[in-house]
């Protein structure tokens, strides 16, 4: 995989321009509050330094799934105040994206202040990537920033379509994402140690794919590593398994074994009775589950033979947790490859969603390198894939 190289908000001179920035502020709401302001959070370096060279700075973002209607309870309201809180400065509230209020806020904007538009998604236009809005977005600024890496697997306006109008850079968050991802990927330090887990083998072919191109040691565990158990002639009792992925699981062992790469499925299981927190549990040989019980997580002897894996990697790529991980009893597996990923002293590098919930959850946030801010854009990343809202970035 060639590394991308794309120009970010450091490369272009900002002083003085109005800066369109899409940022990533789909935060969970209660009652009109934000419960975690995360996503807020990690904008701020870019919006900081937009504000310190002397920027207009607009920033835009979805909220939710609207579907192209006017819902006050999907408004970006709430994110304007807690920004403006973090910032230590006003942030004007546009009532519109494209409409008077934003034109007029927009045309008066003064270098050093902050303005934020309603919810993109208040338009239907918006998912459609609708040239003309693209275009009438595109007209508040100068200059576009992507940076919400979220939504960057996405073609809509205010990811890709205003790039036609606009010059187009990346934000500090993007940035930091190609850096991390993109060089593990393209130019990795080695051995190359990637852990996938989650439910379905089907969510994960392509990555499997991209990565057996790459990878010296592939990882398979979480509800995914029964079809591989299953399409060998392996008992699974009533474990998560695709049938239908049979073929495509035997051909990906078969590939690993081609290209010299150690894949790794555990070796035995916990396994409860229902698929219930409070289910009775035991430990079996992961090749050997009875009829009548299923797998929930990966047992003690494999979470060995995963760390003493993860122990001599240089980098380490882990999308997926290795059980139902939200509950007590079939967590350890998740925490044991935590454990031994934070321990490793190699680049980690965790993709988003479940994994990024748990490592957070656990407290080892701040060992690991990078910690993906996109679930569905990390993955499509792994598999090699190009997203359009990176794609349409100016290069260096």
């Amino acid at each position: 995989m060639k590394p991308l190289n794309k120009k970010s908000v450091a490369d272009i001179d900002v002083s003085n321009k109005r800066v369109l920035v899409r940022c990533d502020f789909n935060v969970p709401l209660e009652d009109g509050k934000i419960t975690s302001d995360k996503r807020i959070v990690a904008s701020l370096p870019t919006i900081q330094y937009l504000l310190d060279k002397g920027a207009k700075v607009i920033l835009c973002s979805h909220l939710g799934r609207p579907k192209g209607e006017f819902l006050p309870q999907f408004s970006l309201a709430p994110v304007a105040v807690r920004l403006s809180e973090l910032l230590g400065r006003p942030v004007k509230m546009a009532k519109d994206v494209v409409g008077e209020s934003a034109k007029e806020l927009a045309g008066s904007l003064l270098s050093g202040e902050v303005l934020l538009l309603e919810n993109v998604r208040f338009h239907k236009e918006e998912t459609k990537n609708d040239p003309e809005f693209s275009k009438q977005l595109a007209s508040l600024a100068d200059v576009f920033v992507n940076d919400a890496f979220g939504s960057a697997h996405r073609a809509h306006c205010s990811t890709t379509g205003v790039a036609d109008y606009l010059p187009a850079v990346c934000g500090f968050l993007i940035q930091k994402e190609i850096d991390f991802m993109g060089g593990a990927l393209a130019n990795p330090k080695r051995p190359l140690v990637a852990i996938l887990g989650g439910a379905k083998v089907s969510d994960k072919i392509g990555v499997i794919d991209n990565l057996l191109d790459i990878v010296d040691v592939l990882i398979v565990g979480g509800g995914m590593s029964y079809t591989f158990q299953a399409a060998q002639g392996h008992k699974i009792g009533t474990s998560l398994c695709e049938d239908d992925k049979f073929d495509l699981a035997l051909e990906m062992l078969k590939k690993a074994q081609d290209k010299g790469v150690k894949f790794l499925l555990p070796v035995d299981t916990v396994v409860g009775k229902e698929f219930k927190p409070d289910t009775e549990y035991k430990t079996v040989h992961a090749q050997d589950i009875d009829d009548g019980w299923m797998g929930l997580d990966i047992g003690e002897d494999t979470r060995k033979l995963f760390a003493e894996a993860i122990k001599g990697a240089g980098t380490v790529i882990w999308n997926g947790p290795m059980g139902v991980s939200e509950w007590e009893h079939f967590a350890g597996g998740t925490i044991a490859v935590a454990t031994a990923v934070a321990d490793s002293g190699a680049i980690s590098i965790i993709g988003g969603g479940d994994s990024a919930a748990a490592v957070q959850k656990l407290g080892f946030a701040d060992k690991m390198s990078h910690i993906s801010t996109g679930g569905g854009a990390s993955l499509e990343f792994l598999e090699g894939k190009e997203l359009p809202g990176i794609a349409c970035l100016l290069d260096k």
